[in-house]
């Protein structure tokens, strides 16, 4: 993926982002930073086309198939009384699969027994966020793109995902204010700012411990 000079102001007039430019390469493992997280949500929403730049623009690799959690996923479960196979059932690429195969997805994510026969409308926050993710393994993507997937989730469950990861061999971009899970997997930071943006290949522990990224950070978000 190569992105050039985007850039994204948020309804109040602020500055979200802006002169943002990288490539992504096969097998980066990218943790996005800012102070301000709805920059990263509003990048994230824009490469998803869910949400348009004010400039620039991004283009994908010919053979790249995408998958994305969002921060926000109440519009995938209103009003849906069905049970969690059938949920998963939509998103998957072959109509036909099968309960247990739709089943082993879920179980990847912790669910079992009952739990399987719950309604969709009625899970709580974490078990949105489980679903939500059993839904990106469903599309085996080769790209995972993730807006705070620990949100809401307990440790066993973040420790499960934060194993399949690690044996992950796609690309993934990710945001979270996890600090294990972050140093755990990303090896690459990229961080907006209304300023631009700084891009490293390093671990997350060792770009913000950098005293001279620290202040070119600051810098960067300084005011006028």
């Amino acid at each position: 993926m190569t992105v050039e000079n985007l850039s994204k102001t948020a309804e109040d007039g602020r500055v979200l982002f802006k002169n943002v430019n990288f490539e992504i390469e096969k097998g980066d493992r990218v943790a996005l930073l800012s102070r301000d997280s709805l920059a990263i949500s509003a990048l994230l929403d824009i490469l998803n086309n869910e949400q348009t730049a004010d400039t620039g623009s991004f283009r994908w690799g010919t053979t790249i198939t995408t998958a994305y959690l969002p921060n926000e996923n109440t519009k995938f479960f209103e009003g849906m009384d069905i049970t969690l196979p059938d949920w998963l059932r939509q998103f998957s690429p072959n109509s036909n699969m099968d309960e247990t195969e739709l089943r082993g997805f879920l179980g990847k994510m912790l669910f079992s027994g009952e739990e399987i026969f719950k309604k969709a409308k009625v899970l709580s926050g974490g078990e949105k966020v489980r679903c939500m993710i059993s839904r990106c393994m469903l599309q085996r993507p080769n790209l995972l793109m993730l807006d705070e997937p620990t949100n809401h989730l307990d440790l066993e469950s973040i420790t499960a995902f934060n194993n399949g990861l690690k044996d992950y061999k796609g690309t993934l971009i990710f945001t979270t204010h996890d600090h294990e899970f972050v140093q755990s997997i990303a090896t690459r930071v990229i961080e907006l700012t209304p300023k631009g943006m700084i891009d490293r290949m390093t671990s997350y522990d060792d770009y913000i411990e950098d005293e001279k990224l620290k202040e070119m950070r600051n810098k960067l978000y300084m005011s006028k």
